[in-house]
């Protein structure tokens, strides 16, 4: 609890400046990692992509009858 005392405790911009670079520290993580997937050979191929899509659940909807 003492970290959220502290964090209320700073004022409004530097709450805002510590956001705005955990958003961009989030977003560089995720546009490199796409960088680093390319760079290893990580990229799926079309036969990964087609397993996946058979591995994933199937949804399907019912309707509700009405009530008399």
């Amino acid at each position: 609890m003492a970290i959220w005392q502290w964090y209320k405790g700073i004022s409004p911009k530097t709450r805002m400046v510590i956001g705005a670079g955990i958003v961009a520290y989030a977003g560089l993580g995720l546009f490199l990692s796409d960088k680093a997937e390319e760079k290893f050979g990580l990229v799926p191929t079309e036969k990964d992509k087609e397993e996946l899509r058979k591995a994933m659940p199937k949804i399907t909807t019912i309707e509700k009858g009405t009530k008399s």
